[in-house]
């Protein structure tokens, strides 16, 4: 299989702290793929993380969570892709996002490095925020919907 090389971009659209309201997680260039994940979905997250890790607070429960998402959105795709850029979407916790999501990708590839995975800010040029706002509006859906237990699985 011959690998395709390519950047692929991520975006949000609709924060996680958003309880009212679903979260799309996109990414586009060269490939693309999107993800809801719905409101009660977000909430029951947050809920049990709540009873299980009370300490870690509001921001690092959030933070878990769009990690999960961030994990569903890329897993498929992390071997294609030569650079990952995530939007900035909680800036100053980017190290406990490259952290947590390091730990979800090496439980089903421990060797992979994660030099490719960055930071950064996307734009509203990006495909990728063309993509997630698409959905949001309702001119697209998603690919995949996140169910309570998936998302609970990676927390």
């Amino acid at each position: 299989m011959v690998k395709q090389h390519y950047t692929a971009e991520v975006d949000q659209s609709g924060k996680i702290e958003r309880t009212n309201a679903d979260t799309i997680l996109a990414f586009s260039n060269g490939e693309h793929y999107s993800l809801r994940i719905p409101a009660r979905v977000k909430l029951a997250a947050l809920a049990k993380l709540k009873q299980k890790r009370p300490q870690a607070g509001q921001t690092g429960h959030v933070l878990r969570i769009f990690t999960a998402g961030l994990y569903l959105l890329l897993w498929r795709y992390l071997v294609a892709a030569d650079r990952i850029v995530i939007d900035t979407e909680y800036t100053g916790h980017e190290a406990v996002l490259r952290e947590r999501l390091l730990y979800l990708i090496r439980l089903s590839d421990p060797g992979y490095t994660g030099k490719q995975i960055i930071f950064a800010q996307v734009g509203k040029k990006s495909p990728a925020h063309d993509l997630a706002w698409g959905i949001t509006r309702g001119e697209h859906r998603a690919q995949h919907v996140v169910t309570e237990q998936e998302l609970l699985d990676l927390l």
